[in-house]
């Protein structure tokens, strides 16, 4: 088939980039590196010019902070909310109440996947699980819940669901949607639909699977769970994010064991701040359910004005400043509030940048791939400044399958190997490339493959399938082996991710 697309050295150096940088995540190296070296190489081929392209390896890093800035001002908000109510002992008091419906082991497998996937969907599962896992996990392994069956719980509903939507915060479908040059609210909306499909799937056979080594509640099983070492943990090595160290620094000594435990924890709160404690708790989770309210709300009509991608971001990022401010204020006092507030958000942005910070300049060399992107990295006018994935893509038009099930599921699986480098991030400037180029050829919506391409990013190195990601930490917390979890986790999680692929061709 003749296509028209005359491919040029940028193009193959742009290739062969992509190539280098998948086989480095396949080998669960770092590849800031190969990023930067392939950067290098793609403007050389383009311009030319060793001093044109020395200086886009800046650029290219430049121009993927100003594009992806807001998702790490949102980070670092929200971080710092997260520190502030920590101060107040209103995390606690969030999900505190949670252990008196923990019956049985039943009830608290779905009890914790619920409070996990709450307090993971508006801060994160890395901060957010160590205090499940404080809290809760006790109270749940006391009902009879096995602690295997915790941690599958914790990391589908935290790593897997709330991380792989991202819906509230926007990291994952900001990065998709930018690359692949879809709307952010979109690629959300389908995200949020498909990681519901997912984390249904791998819940359910989870429990089936394990159903049987559930026991009756008794506090011995607490006794022998405290005793219990961790082992069988495996060493992370550095890769594209440290989610694992950051969540092990924000958790407490010890667990909560027994309501004795809270109650001292509580108690070690100042007797005037009790109160204010009290309000947090209540009003932080309120107002940002008022928030996710405010963006569901106009798809469901009424003549409300539909909240895009950016200013939900927005929303998120000033609801939890005010709250950053109230609570601190509340905490400390009119005259220290102004420097502790400070602190809270210079805390927050150190947690954004070690988080995400690594994926400036893959992100920076992925949307060399596209013409508006690249332009600006390569001072080249917009009008002259091919889009170098698409019509990659498009010359090999004739080779491509053009079934929709294997283009998403093509997709998928690129994401899945991103994947394995155990970020789960770094791979999606890649997948929503991809996406973007793939979704004219194949017919499939862009949005719909860039929240396919986010899903099996995500689930398999955010924390579900890789036992070098921050799944770590969760098989640490619930002190049981990182690898049985990952031999737990792998089938459930495979076939959700079936499901939601054949889900997303059918229906979106």
């Amino acid at each position: 088939m003749e296509t028209g697309v005359s491919i040029g050295p940028a193009h193959w150096a742009y290739l062969l980039g992509i190539a280098v940088i998948v086989v480095t995540m396949v080998f669960r190296a770092n590849v800031v590196v190969p990023s930067i070296v392939a950067t290098f190489c793609v403007a050389y081929a383009w311009s030319g010019s060793a001093v044109a392209a020395m200086g886009s390896i800046f650029n290219a890093s430049f121009v993927a902070a100003k594009e992806l800035f807001n998702i790490f001002l949102v980070i670092a908000l929200m971080t710092a909310l997260l520190n502030a109510l920590k101060e107040l002992r209103s995390d606690i008091r969030m999900v505190e109440p949670f252990r008196a419906v923990m019956r049985n082991g039943h009830v608290a497998y779905f009890v914790l996947t619920l409070v996990t996937y709450f307090i993971s969907l508006f801060f994160w599962p890395t901060p957010a699980v160590p205090l499940v896992s404080a809290v809760l996990l006790p109270a749940a392994i006391a009902a009879g819940l096995p602690p295997l069956a915790g941690a599958a719980a914790i990391a589908i509903a935290g790593q897997g669901m709330a991380l792989s939507s991202d819906y509230v915060i926007g990291v994952a479908p900001g990065i998709s949607a930018k690359a692949a040059g879809a709307a952010a609210a979109v690629v959300a909306d389908r995200a949020l639909v498909l990681s519901f499909v997912v984390g249904a799937v791998a819940l359910v056979m989870a429990y089936l699977q394990l159903r049987k080594h559930f026991r009756a509640p008794s506090e011995s099983l607490l006794d022998a769970w405290q005793a219990r070492a961790t082992h069988g943990m495996v060493s992370a090595p550095e890769g594209t994010a440290h989610k694992e160290e950051i969540a092990r620094a924000t958790s407490r000594d010890e667990p909560l064991l027994t309501e004795e435990d809270i109650a001292l924890e509580l108690h070690a709160l100042q007797r005037r701040r009790v109160k204010w404690s009290r309000l947090f708790a209540v009003v932080t989770p309120l107002a940002f359910l008022g928030v996710v309210a405010l963006m569901v709300a106009p798809k469901f009509g009424g003549g409300l004005p539909t909240i895009k991608g950016g200013d939900a971001a927005s929303l998120v990022g000033g609801m939890a400043a005010v709250l950053l401010i109230l609570s601190t204020l509340a905490m400390h006092g009119p005259r220290r509030m102004l420097e502790v507030t400070a602190d809270h958000i210079t805390e927050g942005f150190v947690f954004a940048f070690r988080a995400m910070g690594a994926v400036l300049p893959i992100a920076g060399f992925f949307f060399l791939g596209g013409a508006e992107t690249a332009a600006a990295i390569l001072g080249t006018p917009a009008d002259k400044m091919p889009s170098l994935l698409f019509q990659a893509v498009q010359s090999a038009q004739a080779w491509i399958p053009q079934d929709r099930f294997l283009v998403g599921f093509g997709v998928m699986i690129v994401g899945m190997v991103t994947g394995i480098d155990g970020s789960g991030f770094s791979g999606l400037p890649l997948t929503g490339a991809l996406a973007g180029a793939l979704a004219p050829i194949s017919g499939v919506d862009v949005g719909t493959l860039a929240a396919l391409g986010q899903m099996g990013a995500v689930w398999t190195g955010g924390g579900t399938l890789i036992a070098w990601s921050s799944l770590i930490a969760v098989a640490g917390f619930a002190r049981v082996s990182v690898v049985e979890t990952v031999r737990v986790l792998t089938l459930p999680v495979l076939c959700g991710l079936a499901a939601a692929t054949v889900f997303a061709v059918l229906v979106f």
